[in-house]
């Protein structure tokens, strides 16, 4: 016969486990106009970055208007990665748009071509910046620092 001790700490484990489960998803969207590059973002990342932070999901946009859409749709986002390389629109314009027309917009990441394009980035309005190529252990420590600032990741 299980003691009631036992019966507790079993109890404990399944209510932790099912609140692990209903967790919300964190989203990062990516923007890149270059497959490559969005896997490799998306390798670094894996499904999650930090064992004190949620499970995430990412949504990919190859295109400035598909990302403009997407938020046009309401749907949330907890972090943008812009690539500042990507052509015809650019991840670094895209991400001055994004913090002069989204209230309250998330934090962005982005990601630079050169040393001499980190004044841009700052322009930019940018919180992070990386550079090609990706370092996925340097991205990935940027994207955890990132989620664990934002008041709504708070543990």
């Amino acid at each position: 016969m299980a003691s009631s001790q036992n019966v507790a700490n079993l109890m404990a484990r399944i209510l932790a486990m099912a609140s692990a489960t209903n967790a919300k998803k964190l989203t990062i969207a990516i923007y890149s106009d270059d497959s490559s590059v969005r896997a490799s973002i998306i390798t670094a990342l894996g499904t999650r970055i930090s064992s004190d932070l949620p499970e995430h999901k990412i949504v990919e946009f190859a295109t400035g208007p598909a990302l403009r859409l997407y938020l046009d749709s309401k749907q949330s986002v907890d972090l943008f990665i812009l690539d500042g390389e990507a052509v015809p629109e650019g991840g670094l314009g895209l991400a001055r748009a994004l913090k002069d027309e989204v209230f309250n917009c998330p934090p962005i990441l982005a990601i630079t071509g050169r040393v001499q394009d980190n004044w841009l980035a700052s322009w930019s309005k940018a919180e992070e910046v990386v550079m090609h190529p990706i370092d996925p252990f340097t991205i990935a420590s940027k994207v955890a620092g990132l989620l664990k600032s934002k008041s709504v990741v708070k543990a």
